[in-house]
């Protein structure tokens, strides 16, 4: 009998590990989407009223208030206005495509989308992640988008304007596959020049300036850096 229920407990545990790694992510989305849950409750007063509002739909993937805690996921808490009205243009248009968010900026009128975009502008952003980088690979990064003078567009801080996104802070998991998407043309900039940038990137450059840049603190100062 004992023999029995060991056997029967380390298939269940056993059981337990493969959907976790199966489903993990999911289940983590999951939780995630519960804590958001409350703090909008916490939160709506500061941002006019009650829940739901039509931009906290998007808090399953984007956090409440637009500021994800999923490194695979874009922040969109402090993006400039004209960025995010323009990449839900691109969403819908199929400049930029994505079965989802294409899906979702087509269901969107120009008024809706204008309101969204100036919602998340407003909102308070921070780091998606806690992010404990090595201090070679950051300063690799750091090396990296200053001879490649990213400030110059994305600004000094990197928190971006007009139509040029906020790096600061953002997932380093959603920054390095966009540099990817970048370098192979999956994703296209209207200017080419982030095509042109991108491409001269190694695997391994793109892994540095997405670890610095996920490391820095919005409107701050970098993780451990100055």
């Amino acid at each position: 009998m004992r023999r029995t229920w060991i056997v029967s407990t380390a298939v269940v545990l056993a059981g337990v590990v493969s959907v976790g790694a199966l489903y993990g992510r999911d289940c983590l989305d999951g939780m995630q989407f519960e804590k958001a849950m409350s703090e909008v409750d916490k939160t709506e007063v500061a941002n006019g009223g009650p829940w739901p509002q039509r931009q906290e739909t998007c808090y399953f993937c984007h956090g409440a208030h637009g500021q994800s805690v999923n490194a695979w996921y874009p922040a969109l808490s402090g993006q400039p206005e004209a960025y995010l009205v323009a990449q839900l243009h691109a969403f819908a248009g199929g400049q930029r495509p994505d079965p989802y968010m294409g899906a979702i900026a087509r269901e969107l009128t120009d008024g809706q989308i204008k309101a969204l975009a100036a919602y998340f502008s407003r909102q308070t952003s921070a780091q998606n992640e806690a992010v404990h980088g090595q201090p070679a690979l950051e300063k690799r990064g750091m090396e990296l988008v200053s001879a490649k003078s990213c400030q110059a567009c994305h600004g000094a801080a990197f928190m971006g304007r007009e139509q040029v996104p906020r790096l600061a802070g953002q997932g380093e998991a959603y920054l390095a596959k966009q540099l990817a998407a970048f370098k192979t043309g999956e994703r296209r900039d209207p200017s080419d020049a982030m095509n042109g940038m991108a491409a001269t990137l190694s695997g391994e450059d793109i892994h540095a300036v997405a670890s610095y840049l996920a490391g820095l603190t919005p409107g701050g100062s970098s993780a451990g850096m100055q």
